[in-house]
């Protein structure tokens, strides 16, 4: 028999999780470049294994929190809440995690302050100690990201003055600001679909993907994410226009979340609207928003030619791979196209991505959230770069419209497998580097059966079953 499973344990294991992950970031996290420390160093190592001990232990609790809420008695919305606050404290002091592009983002925002044009130009032209933190295969590339976001991050360079630790805690705490708003949209559009509002908070909220790389690597995706939540919420309302500004401010934060709008369109159809009108009013309030939002940056529009911003050569999106794939066997037989099989299938990819939104469309059109998710989780996959926490883009919504049991389980498990797939401090992987994940895996591994063992002998034999 399972061992009973109640909040309390859920909530302590994943604070144990989260506080090794801070303490082991400490060493082995997305440091400024004066505090890195050699990959082989004793205390580099270290913090990895913890890191990857305390990842295990937060996936752990998480599916144990999981089975309390499909429970007889499942814990109130606010109780999920409360634990999302206990699990993400230990995060908020932490240094950055799985990713640098929160050193990019304070780069950026300094160059913006600097009325430099961060469209055509990298980081390393703004120089200085931020341009130093940027990963190298950026420095000299554009922002890919939209005007909101910029002006945010502007903002934010101009309190902080360029002051690198008070940048990151600045990035991080938008970051929780964008966390908190999905809290606040997930149990409304579930409600609005028709699932369960604490079942809804526990995928989409307190994923692990959400705790490692939206609060702990800090990502704008966050506030992406926030900002799209609050819009299909205020959409299905009384304000499909400020449905559509929200929509449209989250995608100039990143582009992907344009998709929104015709969501805003198909709630607005679903709540009495007429569709020629809400096509109008949502194009009218979206237009007005951007030129709004781009004049306030004092960006320009360069952000439109820079969403083919080039992606990393070695990312291991589908289309990357086959594309590389394709290229060596091309170079193999001495093909001079080779060098075109990458751009040639990431064209395919762009191609098999609206050839898949049109048709979730065409058969989820009475269910547009849902309809919403499943469109940006192709976006994710089928697009040129992937990260884990890309797959959030879909699973957000998934987590408040999914139809079942069933899908919900299919993309907890997806989740969790991410959860896994980047070291901490955001680079590529030794061998070296992997056996000592693995080692900090197995280890929270073995710490958790012992301690469900050690729960069941204190409990003592089940009535009515021989010892």
């Amino acid at each position: 028999m399972a061992f009973p499973v109640d909040l309390r344990r859920c909530q302590v294991t994943g604070l144990a999780g989260t506080a090794c992950l801070a303490l082991g970031g400490e060493t082995a996290g997305a440091l400024p470049v004066r505090d890195l420390l050699a990959p082989s160093s004793v205390q580099a190592a270290l913090g990895l294994v913890g890191v990857y001990f305390g990842v295990v232990l937060l996936i752990a609790a998480w599916v144990l929190l999981g089975r309390l809420v499909r429970g007889p008695e499942p814990p109130s919305p606010r109780a999920l809440l409360l634990v999302l606050a206990v699990w993400a404290a230990p995060l908020l002091p932490a240094p950055p995690l799985f990713s640098r592009d929160v050193y990019s983002y304070l780069a950026q925002g300094a160059m913006v302050d600097a009325h430099l044009d961060v469209y055509a130009h990298g980081p390393a032209w703004l120089g200085g100690p931020l341009a130093g933190e940027v990963a190298p295969m950026w420095r000299h590339t554009g922002a890919p990201y939209g005007p909101a976001f910029l002006a945010v991050a502007s903002a934010l360079s101009g309190l902080t003055g360029g002051a690198v630790p008070a940048g990151l805690l600045g990035m991080r705490l938008l970051a929780l600001l964008g966390v908190a708003l999905m809290a606040v949209a997930l149990p409304r559009l579930a409600r609005h679909s028709g699932a369960d509002p604490a079942a809804a908070l526990w995928l989409g909220a307190l994923n692990p993907l959400v705790l490692l790389h939206l609060v702990a690597g800090a990502h704008n995706d966050a506030l992406m994410l926030g900002l799209l939540g609050l819009g299909l919420v205020a959409a299905r309302g009384r304000g499909p226009v400020a449905g559509a500004v929200l929509v449209t401010l989250a995608a100039l934060v990143k582009a992907p979340a344009m998709l929104g709008l015709p969501a805003v369109v198909a709630l607005r159809v679903r709540s009495g609207g007429r569709p020629l009108p809400a096509v109008l009013t949502t194009a009218a309030a979206s237009a007005a928003t951007t030129v709004a939002a781009t004049a306030v940056a004092g960006t320009g529009y360069g952000w439109i030619g820079a969403l083919d911003t080039p992606v990393s050569p070695h990312n291991w999106a589908l289309t990357s791979l086959l594309g590389r794939a394709t290229g060596a066997v091309l170079e193999h037989l001495g093909s001079s196209l080779a060098p075109l099989a990458v751009p040639a299938w990431h064209l395919l990819g762009l191609a098999a991505t609206a050839v898949a939104v049109l048709l979730i469309w065409l058969r989820l059109r009475p269910r547009p959230v849902y309809a919403l998710g499943l469109s940006l989780l192709a976006v994710a996959v089928l697009g040129p770069a992937i990260r884990p926490w890309y797959a959030l883009w879909g699973l957000f919504l998934i987590a408040a419209a999914a139809p079942s049991t069933p899908v919900r389980h299919r993309v907890a498990a997806l989740a969790a497998v991410l959860s896994l797939a980047v070291l901490p401090g955001g680079g590529p992987a030794d061998p070296g580097q992997l056996v000592l994940a693995v080692s900090g895996g197995a280890l929270g591994v073995v710490v958790l059966w012992q301690a469900h063992h050690a729960h069941r002998t204190a409990r003592g034999p089940v009535p009515g079953r021989v010892a």
